[in-house]
C-alpha cells in the first residue's frame, strides 16, 4: 500500500540515544532476570558504569516482572504490538516529538482513512462513507445520508465500532488543527490554532452536518477509554505490579500517582456501560466480538502504511491505546479473577507497550476535549 516514505521535514521523528533510555526499559524483557543477565549487570556495576540496574530486587518483584513480560495473550489483543527486541526498534521521547500538523495530507493521507473505513467498518461496498469535502455536495443529502441510514440499521456493536474509529479520526484532526504551522520563516516557526482548518473538518455547513457527528463520536471515545481506565484499576493495584525503569523511588512514586488518577476515573458517575454489548445468543455474540477484534487488529496494521513517520508514530500509539481499552473492557472476568498472591500467574496481563499506549491515548483524547473549548472561544471571537 505504501508507495514511498514521506520526505517532509516536519514528518521526521527524533529517536532517543541509547544512553538516554533507562536501563530497566532498554534491557531485554525476556532475559532481564536470568542468571546470565544479572552477572552482566554486576560486571557493569563493578566497572562503575552509570545506569546499571539495581540487582537487589526482591524475589517477589522479580517474579512479578517476569510474569509481566512472559505471557502470550494474542487471542485477547485488539491490535498489533511492536517487537521491542527487533534490531530496528527505537525508543522515542514523545515530548520531543509532539503530535502536530506535518504537511502530510492529500490523496496519500485520505487513502489511509478510506482503507480504515471501507475495509473495517462492516460496510458493503455499495455504501460509501464520504471523506473528501467534495463528496458532501454530490447531491441532495449526498452519500452521507445513505451511509447514516445504513448505519442506523446495524447492531449496536457495529455502530459503536464505527463511532470509535470516527472519534479517533476526529481527535487526530483536532490535534493537527490545534498545533498548526502558522508561520514557516527560517528559524522562526510559529505553531498555533488554525481556526479555518478546524472549521473545514467540523463546521456543520462545510461538512453537510458531518462535523457535529464527529465531535459527538469524540466524546463517545472519551467515555470508552475513561471506562477502561476505571476497570483496569484492580490490575494496577496488585502489590506485585511495578512500573519498572530501574529507578525504584521514582517507580513507586509514579505508581502512586497512577493509582490516584485511576481512582479519579473510577469516581466519574457517567461511565459507558459495556454490558450492553455482545449480549443475546452466546455463539453469535462470541462470533461478533471476534469479528470486531479482527477488524480492529487490521486497522492497527493499516497504520503501518502511513508514510509520515510522526503521523505513523502517533496514529499507532492512539490506535494501540484504543485497542488496549477494548481488551480491558471485554476482560472483566479475568480482571475480577486476579489472584491475591504473587505466586499465581494472573490470566489477565498488560504488556509495557499496552500500558504506555493506554495512558498516552487517553491523554490525547483528553487534550482534544480541552482544545475544543479553545476553538469555541476563537470561533466566538470571529463573530
Amino acid at each position: 500500500m505504501t508507495s514511498s516514505h514521506c520526505g517532509l521535514k516536519a514528518c521526521a521523528v527524533k529517536p532517543c540515544e541509547p544512553s538516554e533510555v533507562p536501563e530497566g526499559i532498554r534491557s531485554s524483557p525476556h532475559s532481564k532476570y536470568s542468571a546470565e543477565a544479572n552477572e552482566q549487570l554486576v560486571e557493569c556495576e563493578q566497572a562503575g558504569r552509570l545506569g546499571a540496574v539495581d540487582v537487589s530486587l526482591s524475589d517477589e518483584t522479580r517474579r512479578a516482572l517476569l510474569n509481566w513480560s512472559k505471557h502470550d495473550d494474542d487471542a485477547e489483543r485488539f491490535c498489533v504490538l511492536e517487537d521491542e527486541e527487533s534490531p530496528d526498534s527505537q525508543y522515542v521521547d514523545l515530548l520531543l516529538n509532539p503530535e502536530r500538523f506535518t504537511g502530510y495530507k492529500g490523496p496519500e493521507a485520505w487513502r489511509i482513512w478510506n482503507s480504515i473505513y471501507e475495509e473495517n467498518c462492516f460496510k458493503p461496498l455499495t455504501v460509501k462513507r464520504p471523506l473528501l469535502p467534495d463528496s458532501f455536495h454530490s447531491g441532495p443529502g449526498g452519500e452521507a445520508n445513505t451511509f447514516h441510514r445504513w448505519l442506523q440499521g446495524q447492531c449496536v456493536e457495529k455502530r459503536a465500532f464505527y463511532r470509535l474509529i470516527s472519534g479517533l479520526h476526529a481527535s487526530i484532526n483536532i490535534h493537527l488543527s490545534a498545533r498548526y504551522l502558522l508561520d514557516d520563516r527560517l528559524f522562526q516557526e510559529r505553531w498555533g490554532h488554525n481556526v479555518s482548518e478546524f472549521r473545514l473538518r467540523f463546521d456543520s455547513e462545510l461538512t453537510a452536518g458531518e462535523g457535529p457527528k464527529r465531535l459527538r463520536n469524540l466524546y463517545f471515545l472519551y467515555l470508552i477509554e475513561l471506562r477502561a481506565l476505571a476497570k483496569a484499576l484492580p490490575f494496577f493495584q496488585q502489590p506485585s505490579f511495578r512500573l519498572y525503569t530501574g529507578r525504584p523511588e521514582e517507580d513507586q512514586s509514579h505508581k502512586d500517582l497512577l493509582l490516584d488518577i485511576l481512582q479519579v476515573a473510577r469516581s466519574f458517575p457517567l461511565h459507558f456501560d459495556e454490558t450492553s454489548l455482545f449480549t443475546g445468543d452466546e455463539k453469535e455474540a462470541a462470533k461478533l466480538k471476534e469479528d470486531v477484534r479482527l477488524a480492529f487488529f487490521n486497522i492497527s496494521r493499516i497504520m503501518d502504511c502511513v508514510e509520515c513517520f510522526k503521523c505513523r508514530l502517533w496514529g499507532k500509539l492512539q490506535t494501540q491505546g484504543l485497542g488496549t481499552s477494548l481488551k480491558i473492557l471485554f476482560s472483566e472476568r479475568q480482571i475480577e479473577a486476579l489472584p491475591s498472591s504473587s505466586d499465581q500467574r494472573p490470566r489477565f496481563q498488560l504488556s509495557r507497550q499496552e500500558i504506555v499506549s493506554l495512558l498516552n491515548a487517553f491523554g490525547r483524547i483528553s487534550t482534544s476535549i480541552r482544545e475544543l473549548q479553545t476553538f469555541r472561544s476563537l470561533l466566538a471571537e470571529e463573530r
